[in-house]
């Protein structure tokens, strides 16, 4: 025989809420919800240069906040193509000015700000290149067969060093030992697994550890790169989008800012 009966759940005799379950009811409630503002994330499109400072800014504005910061990062150029597209980003930190100001001038952006000013270096695995008397000698050593540069065309550290190269009139000298990477840091990357034997990289890279597996020489020639960051008017997070862009601006984060040799 099968027993029916009334199922009592929640519900005491008189077919109130029972207090004790109501209490856990109530406390599991808050739970989830502290749970979902401590899960909100911010996606800001980064480039790449800026990776190192951004993951120690992203750590320590997490930490006060709660709130997490994923970073994308590719060169500048690559990433207006996707926020042209449609790309969720909430902010972006560009390693230039002008793409975050033709952003704003096609209203996809609020107005864009400086955070940082970054500086080309040659780095190599090479040591004795580094004996070299300037970057412009090094460039023409016979050890020196091929050279890694940044796109010019997408990325703003890649801009600057042809520049110094068309500067100084060695653009047609060295042209033929170029070999082009999509960011900044891939430059890096490439000299540094010596599939180049030098390549024009960002001065914040010689503060990784790989970096000081080698040696470097200033660029002069090769102007600041001015980077600007700007708010993407379609963030879903526009609270928390501000609170980062502010405390970008803060002191805290630019002494960070500055100790990866950026001004």
């Amino acid at each position: 025989m099968v027993r029916r009966g009334r199922a009592r759940g929640f519900f005491n005799r008189k077919g109130r809420s029972h207090p004790r379950v109501l209490a856990v009811v109530i406390t599991v409630t808050l739970i989830w919800s502290s749970s979902l503002f401590a899960g909100e994330k911010l996606l800001i499109g980064v480039a790449a240069n800026f990776i190192l400072p951004f993951e120690e800014i992203a750590r320590v504005y997490g930490e006060k906040t709660t709130i997490r910061v994923e970073g994308t990062y590719t060169s500048s150029g690559n990433l207006y193509g996707q926020i042209i597209h449609g790309a969720p980003y909430d902010l972006f930190l560009s390693a230039d000015e002008a793409r975050p100001e033709l952003l704003f001038n096609k209203g996809v952006a609020e107005k864009p700000f400086t955070y940082a000013r970054g500086k080309v270096v040659l780095w190599t695995s090479h040591r004795e290149v580094c004996e070299a008397r300037d970057w412009r000698e090094a460039l023409i050593m016979q050890k020196v067969k091929k050279v890694a540069i940044a796109n010019p065309e997408t990325a703003p550290y890649g801009t600057a060093s042809a520049m110094a190269l068309k500067r100084t009139g060695l653009w047609a000298a060295v042209e033929y030992k170029l070999v082009y990477a999509q960011t900044i840091a891939q430059a890096f990357q490439y000299a540094h697994t010596v599939a180049v034997d030098a390549g024009f990289c960002s001065l914040s890279s010689m503060f990784s550890e790989p970096a000081k597996e080698g040696c470097y020489l200033f660029v002069p020639e090769a102007p600041d790169v001015v980077q600007a960051a700007c708010l993407l008017k379609r963030t879903s997070y526009r609270e928390g989008a501000e609170g980062f862009a502010a405390f970008l601006a803060s002191s805290e984060a630019k002494k960070i800012i500055r100790s990866y040799g950026y001004e």
